[in-house]
């Protein structure tokens, strides 16, 4: 018998959150300069204040993954005295990125919507100018 999910815990929910926000905050952290994968890791955590702080075991497949797909592109380069390799958006990452940040901050806007509606006197279910979320 599988264990069951305890969807009040807070932590489930953190979680589910940062593994979907670690790809956006990538491109994200991309978007500024070409890094090297821990300096993505490193920015990632202090752009979100810790809140989404990926480890380099999943920040690495995901840069393969952009740059299979040709969101990014690498190159070797000596950093510290170290070979590494650096990371830079092509423009279809660029363009992944708005894309991306757009969908999210209207799902966030659903977020809130809901959550507001959630604690009105009469729930109804939110409505944001007659767009529709997550079709």
């Amino acid at each position: 018998m599988t264990p069951s999910v305890d969807y009040t815990n807070r932590a489930y929910w953190q979680g589910t959150i940062k593994m979907s926000l670690s790809k956006f905050f990538v491109l994200c952290v991309l978007h500024r300069k070409p890094m090297h994968g821990y300096e993505v890791v490193q920015a990632v955590e202090k752009t979100t204040n810790g809140c989404c702080s990926p480890s380099e075991g999943t920040v690495y497949p995901v840069l393969n993954e952009f740059e299979a797909g040709g969101y990014l592109t690498s190159r070797p380069e000596t950093v510290q005295g170290r070979k590494r390799k650096v990371y830079a958006l092509t423009d279809k990452g660029r363009d992944a990125f708005l894309i991306a940040t757009e969908a999210w901050m209207e799902v966030t806007q659903h977020i809130v919507a809901s959550r507001d509606m959630a604690t009105a006197p009469s729930f109804q279910s939110p409505s944001l100018n007659g767009d529709t979320c997550c079709e």
